[in-house]
């Protein structure tokens, strides 16, 4: 017998040997056995466990003020379960640290929802889309840049050039707008920003809250959430968020979705129905907060209704 076919009858064995043990089970011994199987799946013990950053408005922060925090408290308050939530820096290594990672000393991840992710995120399994938003150009009104009247990248490159050339221009490195600035001459004024800074005192909006609205940049290239946000609680100075449209070989507008682990199914699903049946509330919460929402053509939804987008 060669060594495929021996661990083949082994597994067989085993297998038979489970199967067995199952059946003779007295009958309320396999209903424990099954609660507890039931208790170490996501929500089995009716606790919803998000894992957020602790500072990162507007979606997250500790003291529960983001549109994410609210959405997840909305989410557990329609299960009727109770929300927990374990916070972590959304840097590199978040995905490992929380959604894989286990709590120390038990059998259970440290969280099995994640609430914020773009629709096809690799490292794990998403949910519908529970918003479209896009890029948005900001700048500060009444400066005298010739900014006053922008709409879109258009609006800006007719600027006249002595106008347009003395613009600063703040960047994030990878954003989609990088292969516009650099056809059109202008990466020569980009001040470039780090999305993810290493500093967990540090967070994106900062860009528009210190400077650009301290006059350190004139026109900032942020997500839309983040622009929209900032442009209403940013108090330094009057602050326009221009959502932005897709071009072709330009995509600036996304899907955003939750992220549960690839083999947790049934909660996936679980979620997917809380979007699908809560998607005015969910709209309604992220209209408060300034959030852009789009359809698929870059038009803006009605906050109340509307989805952002089909079923992935």
């Amino acid at each position: 017998m060669n060594t495929a076919v021996r661990a083949h009858v082994r597994l067989a064995a085993l297998g038979c040997v489970c199967v067995l043990g199952w059946q003779a089970f007295p009958a309320a011994a396999q209903q424990t056995a099954a609660q507890q199987t039931d208790a170490a799946g996501p929500g089995g013990d009716k606790v919803l466990r998000v894992c957020q950053d602790p500072n990162n408005l507007p979606f997250s922060n500790r003291s529960q003020a983001g549109f994410e925090n609210r959405i997840a408290a909305l989410f557990a308050q329609e299960l009727g379960w109770k929300l927990e939530t374990t916070w972590f820096p959304q840097r590199i290594g978040f995905i490992r640290n929380t959604l894989r990672a286990k709590e120390e000393h038990a059998d259970r991840y440290k969280c099995d929802l994640v609430t914020g992710v773009p629709t096809g995120f690799e490292m794990a399994a998403t949910t519908h889309p529970y918003y479209h938003s896009s890029y948005a150009l900001v700048y500060a009104k009444g400066r005298g840049k010739g900014l006053d009247g922008v709409r879109d990248l258009d609006d800006l490159l007719a600027l006249a050039p002595e106008q347009r050339s003395k613009l600063r221009l703040g960047v994030f490195t990878a954003s989609p707008v990088t292969d516009w600035l650099l056809k059109n001459d202008l990466m020569g004024q980009v001040e470039w920003y780090q999305v993810q800074s290493g500093d967990a005192e540090q967070y994106p909006g900062q860009v528009i809250e210190r400077d650009l609205a301290g006059g350190k940049i004139d026109v900032a290239f942020v997500w839309g959430p983040i622009a929209g946000y900032f442009a209403r609680t940013t108090r330094a100075a009057p602050i326009v968020a221009v959502p932005l449209k897709s071009r072709p070989g330009m995509k600036l507008g996304f899907d955003i979705a939750m992220a549960v682990r690839h083999g947790d199914k049934e909660f996936k699903q679980r979620i997917d129905r809380l979007i699908d049946a809560n998607q005015g509330k969910i709209n309604a919460i992220l209209e408060q907060y300034g959030v852009p929402l789009l359809d698929e053509d870059g038009q803006a939804l009605h906050a109340a209704s509307g989805r952002p987008g089909a079923p992935r």
